[in-house]
C-alpha cells in the first residue's frame, strides 16, 4: 500500500474583516486560531497560521511576503530617493512591479525579526502538525534596491545567515522556504542554492522550499520552465518542494522523473488566481495524472499552487474542503 498522500496548504489565508484597522496581539491571536480550526474541519494534515502577522494594508498585493522582513533587518532603509528608485528600476526586467522601498545601506542583521516568536504565537494553537513559512534569501535579495553590498550573492548569504540564525529555534513540524522569484532569474541559480542551503542546514524538522512563478495581486509574474530548473531543485538538500502547477497544467510533469529521488514531491493541484471551486473529481483526476506519471511513491504532499490572501474565504475554504475530498477519493480507489 502507497504512503498516504498528504494534504496543506501553502501558507497564506484570506485576511479576516475584523483585523483590518484592529491588528493588535489579541485580534490576531483570534484570527490566527480561526483560520487553524477552519484547516482542522476541512481535513487538512499539515496546517499554517495563514501568514495573517505578516499583512501589511498598505501593501495588500503581496501580503507581507517581504515588507514583513525587511522591515524588521538591520541595514535597511524604509524610505527610497529619486535616485533609488530608478535604479532599482534599471536594475530589473521591465514590467516587475514588486518594488518593496527598501534599500540596503549597511549590512544586515537580525535587527527587530523573530522568527522563533512569531512561530510560537501560532504553533500552541493547534494539536495538528503545524506548517512555519517564511520568505528564502534569494527572493529577499532580489526585491531589494542593492546599494551596499558588491553583488547580490553577497546580500543573499548575509540574508541567509539571519534565516538560520533565527530558524534554528523554531519548533515547528515543518519550515517551508518561499521562493517565488528564481523561476525568472534562472542565471542566479548557483548562488541562491548556496544561499537558500546554509537556511535548510538549520532546520530542525521536516525541510520544504517553495517555488512558484509569481502571484502578485493574483497575478502570474514570471514566465519559465521547470526543465531549466531541476539542476538547481536537486541541489537544494530540502526534504520535499512545494510547486505550481495547477494554473500551468500538468505537461511539464515528465521532467520531474530527474529529480533526485531522495526530495519528495509537493504538486498543486488547486488554482489560486481563478475562483472556481474544482470539484473533489477534479482533484482526483490531477493527482492520477501525477501517479501515474511520476510513480506512486514521488508523491508526498498536493496543496494549492500558492497562496490564498486575494481570494474570499468562501472561495478559499469550499477549495480546502475539495482539495481534502479529491485526495480521499484518489486513495479510495486505489
Amino acid at each position: 500500500m502507497p504512503a498516504r498522500i498528504k494534504t496543506t496548504v501553502v501558507g497564506s489565508y484570506p485576511v479576516l474583516p475584523w483585523m483590518v484597522g484592529n491588528p493588535s496581539r489579541l485580534v490576531v491571536r483570534d484570527a490566527v486560531m480561526a483560520v487553524l480550526k477552519t484547516q482542522e474541519l476541512a481535513g487538512l494534515d499539515l496546517v499554517t497560521d495563514g501568514e495573517l502577522m505578516r499583512f501589511d494594508a498598505s501593501h495588500p498585493e503581496a501580503n507581507g511576503m517581504v515588507d514583513y522582513f525587511v522591515s524588521r533587518l538591520d541595514g535597511i532603509r524604509r524610505t527610497d530617493s529619486p535616485f533609488d528608485s530608478e535604479r532599482y528600476r534599471a536594475d530589473r526586467a521591465a514590467g516587475y512591479l514588486a518594488l518593496t522601498g527598501a534599500t540596503v545601506v549597511s549590512r544586515i542583521g537580525d535587527g527587530t525579526l523573530n522568527l522563533p516568536r512569531d512561530c510560537e504565537f501560532a504553533r500552541v494553537l493547534t494539536r495538528l502538525p503545524f506548517k512555519f513559512t517564511c520568505t528564502g534569501p534569494h527572493m529577499l535579495a532580489r526585491l531589494l534596491n542593492n546599494t551596499y553590498y558588491p553583488d547580490l550573492p553577497d546580500l543573499a548569504m548575509d540574508l541567509a545567515a539571519v534565516l538560520r540564525r533565527q530558524l534554528e529555534l523554531v519548533e515547528a513540524d515543518t519550515v517551508q522556504l518561499d521562493e517565488a522569484s528564481i523561476a525568472g532569474f534562472p542565471q542566479d541559480t548557483k548562488w541562491a542554492a548556496q544561499a537558500i542551503n546554509h537556511v535548510l542546514d538549520g532546520m530542525l524538522n521536516e525541510k520544504a522550499v517553495h517555488i512558484c512563478f509569481g502571484n502578485y495581486g493574483g497575478q502570474p509574474m514570471l514566465s519559465g520552465f521547470w526543465r531549466d530548473l531541476i539542476p538547481f531543485l536537486n541541489s537544494l538538500r530540502a526534504d520535499h518542494l512545494v510547486l505550481e502547477f495547477a494554473r500551468r497544467g500538468y505537461d511539464e510533469l515528465d521532467v520531474f522523473a530527474d529529480l533526485d529521488p531522495k526530495i519528495g514531491l509537493g504538486i498543486g493541484v488547486v488554482d489560486i488566481k481563478d475562483n472556481e471551486v474544482e470539484s473533489p473529481e477534479l482533484i482526483a483526476s490531477r493527482i492520477e495524472r501525477i501517479v501515474k506519471t511520476l510513480g506512486e511513491r514521488r508523491l508526498r504532499y498536493v496543496h494549492p499552487d500558492c497562496g490564498f490572501w486575494m481570494l474570499q474565504r468562501s472561495v478559499v475554504d469550499r477549495k480546502i474542503g475539495a482539495l481534502v475530498a479529491g485526495r480521499d477519493l484518489f486513495e479510495g480507489r486505489l
